[in-house]
């Protein structure tokens, strides 16, 4: 697949951004620290279940009423752009693959875009979604995109309204569009420190920065499944993630578990598995704390009957 040209985004992206989302969607929650984890930043509680509305939103607001946008998506981000493009009126295609959650295409069809169903696995349905886009779309990548980067910095502006610093910043890191809007965010101020968070089975983000540039690697099986996958080649996210997060870290499937059902069970929070990635971090001591620990707990959408055998026997 040839290299896509994507340009990093800029303060005026980050602004735009920031316009949409806060008139779209009110701010989510912040859950103040407790004795036994950290501040909680709830993306729960977006009306699609995950953190992926906000580039969603950015990134269709972006284009005109009269253009469409196509996708690719397993599942949050898809529900994002479905969500954006019905609330602003804009026409999209979201492609997934054959093999995608039923509970998730469901969800999809309830939205008036296009559903296409194609392939066995996300990189097929991305393929076809970039044939669909050559033919005079926009594509919106999950994660290498300039809008849905910027999108994704608003969740820091809402912190900056909800804290005060210094500020220990948690969050997932699969593609690092989340991780590169934050680090875009926390590079304006002296007072944030970033940190990212793999699954063990999937180190993507940490191969391509050392590299400082996208290595393919073996994506092992893990709950958290929204953050395990290879890169784009050339996703800016990989420069943004090197330059702005000060520290990546990885877990184990153990300890995404443990934070699943220690959110469940303590917190009141429903995550996923990518969801409690940040959570896993902080409370398996990985993370070095400066000032307040915010950990985003970045989707809740998880299957019911995975999330029951990880609350009774500790397994999915």
């Amino acid at each position: 697949m040839a290299i896509r040209d994507v340009r990093t985004p800029g303060p005026d992206d980050l602004a735009r951004a920031w316009e949409i989302v806060r008139s779209t969607v009110p701010p989510t929650p912040l859950a103040p620290a407790t004795d036994t984890g950290p501040a909680l930043k709830l993306e729960t509680f977006q009306p699609t279940g995950s953190f992926k509305v906000r580039g969603a939103l950015s990134a269709l607001a972006a284009v005109g009423p009269s253009d469409e946008v196509v996708t690719a998506s397993a599942g949050n981000h898809g529900l994002g752009v479905a969500f954006a493009a019905t609330r602003l009126g804009r026409r999209a295609t979201v492609v997934v693959p054959g093999t995608a959650s039923p509970a998730k295409v469901a969800a999809l069809r309830a939205f008036d875009i296009e559903l296409v169903q194609t392939g066995t696995s996300y990189a097929e349905a991305e393929a076809h979604a970039l044939e669909l886009a050559a033919r005079g779309a926009r594509f919106v990548s999950p994660y290498n995109d300039p809008d849905v980067v910027a999108g994704q910095a608003t969740i820091g502006y809402e912190l900056a309204e909800q804290t005060r610093g210094p500020l220990t910043v948690v969050c997932g890191v699969g593609g690092g569009g989340l991780a590169s809007g934050l680090g875009l965010w926390a590079a304006e101020r002296t007072d944030v420190r970033l940190v990212g968070v793999e699954a063990d089975a999937a180190p993507s983000m940490a191969a391509a920065v050392r590299a400082g540039r996208q290595v393919p690697v073996e994506v092992g099986p893990t709950i958290a499944d929204g953050i395990a996958a290879n890169l784009e080649a050339g996703s800016v996210t990989i420069d943004l993630v090197a330059k702005h997060v000060d520290e990546l870290v990885a877990v184990s499937e153990a300890e995404l578990h443990a934070a699943v059902r220690y959110l469940a069970g303590e917190r009141g929070v429903v995550a996923e598995g990518a969801g409690a990635a940040a959570a896993a971090a902080v409370l398996s001591g990985k993370v070095s704390a400066e000032g307040t620990v915010v950990a985003v707990v970045s989707g809740r959408n998880i299957a019911l009957d995975v999330l029951a055998r990880l609350l009774t026997s500790g397994a999915p």
